[in-house]
């Protein structure tokens, strides 16, 4: 079978010895294991430059929609309301899970291609004292917008409120002191920035907020602090937990701070997304978000004008060639996207618009 380098926000191309460190079987009880486990919740408070005196790290089986819904069903009790910040198809999810929780929640929508105001989250939160919860996301991959939470972050923290971040495709590509920028629960995935590979989402929580949640879950399988007193007893996940995934992003942690920690991580994925961005520019294609909000993590292009293809065939042609680009559009206008992060780098990003020009010039 074909192994293509994938650019897409995940599951990304990782690298090989990442790959490897799945091939090994562990049992869930062993000492070694729970070591790893206990490694893994010790780095991750580092990447966000806190510690276990104010914060703690969950780890969560299934994928990062399952750690986003694990905190709102977990930490919103039956009284309190959550404001949901949505600017994208990921802000949105965070609706539905509130629909089906039945979460009292109201809702700030901001168009795809502009990010949302902490002006206007303030004002909100002003005139709605029942607010006890702001929740939203970092890196919208809906569009590649990137999100202001520093600022909503300090806003939230002023009128007092809970804040919780979704930094799917952000944590470990983009540098984000948790506790400076008042976020009391971030969520994350072990198959974006960490370069690991899906399988598990991981949570976190200032300490404190977490253990005032503790009865409040909705779901059994998904209580984070239940997950959390389990864990932090012994280092044993409750359930079944995916063991070689847990390998695997245990050895891609080692490998982030052998590349330099996020700072390198961080310059090698923007290095890569404003080669691309000029790359593509130079074939006429212009970026749906503007430089100013454009996140490295992954660029939406609008078409060129008066084009006489469609995306299938691209993505086609291009797939045939050893790359693999995000599959369709979710925003309203005519656009595609390109990814930037993963085991990715310039010669792979000038190697894909050789290919793009190729087929541009084919039509």
């Amino acid at each position: 079978m074909k192994n293509y380098k994938l650019l897409t926000p995940g599951p990304l191309t990782t690298t090989e010895t990442v790959r490897k460190e799945m091939m090994f079987d562990h049992c869930t009880w062993d000492d070694d294991y729970k070591a790893i486990t206990l490694k893994i919740r010790r780095q991750l408070l580092e990447l966000a430059h806190v510690t276990d005196e104010d914060y703690t790290v969950v780890l969560m089986q299934g994928s990062g929609t399952f750690g986003v819904e694990s905190v709102l069903t977990s930490v919103m009790g039956e009284q309190e309301k959550l404001l949901i910040v949505a600017n994208g198809a990921y802000g949105e999810r965070m609706e539905d899970i509130a629909e089906h929780a039945q979460i009292s929640y109201v809702t700030y929508r901001e168009v795809y291609n502009k990010i949302p105001s902490a002006v206007k989250i303030a004002e909100i939160l002003e005139k709605d004292p029942d607010i006890t919860h702001v929740s939203m996301v970092h890196s919208e991959t809906t569009s590649g917008i990137l999100n202001d939470i520093e600022a909503v972050g300090k806003v939230v923290k002023e009128k007092g409120r809970t804040f919780i971040v979704d930094a799917m495709s952000s944590f470990g590509g983009v540098d984000i002191p948790v506790q400076d920028w008042g976020i009391d629960f971030l969520v994350s995935s072990a198959n974006k920035c960490i370069q690991g590979v899906p399988g598990f989402s991981f949570i976190i929580a200032r300490k404190q907020k977490l253990i005032e949640s503790e009865g409040k879950a909705r779901s059994l399988s998904l209580d984070l602090y239940d997950q959390w007193k389990t864990m932090n007893k012994d280092g044993k996940w409750r359930f079944t937990s995916p063991t070689h995934v847990v390998l695997a992003f245990s050895k891609a942690l080692d490998e982030i701070l052998e590349e330099g920690g996020i700072a390198a991580r961080s310059k090698r994925y923007s290095d890569n997304n404003r080669l691309l961005i000029q790359r593509m520019k130079e074939m006429g294609m212009e970026t749906y978000i503007e430089d100013e909000h454009q996140g490295p993590i992954i660029t939406t292009f609008l078409y060129p004008k008066n084009h006489a293809f469609a995306f299938q065939e691209m993505y086609e042609y291009i797939k045939e060639r050893g790359y693999a680009i995000y599959p369709g559009k979710v925003t309203e206008a005519d656009t595609f996207r390109i990814g930037n992060i993963g085991e990715i780098y310039e010669e792979d990003i000038e190697k894909v618009c050789s290919i793009m020009k190729d087929f541009l010039e084919g039509r």
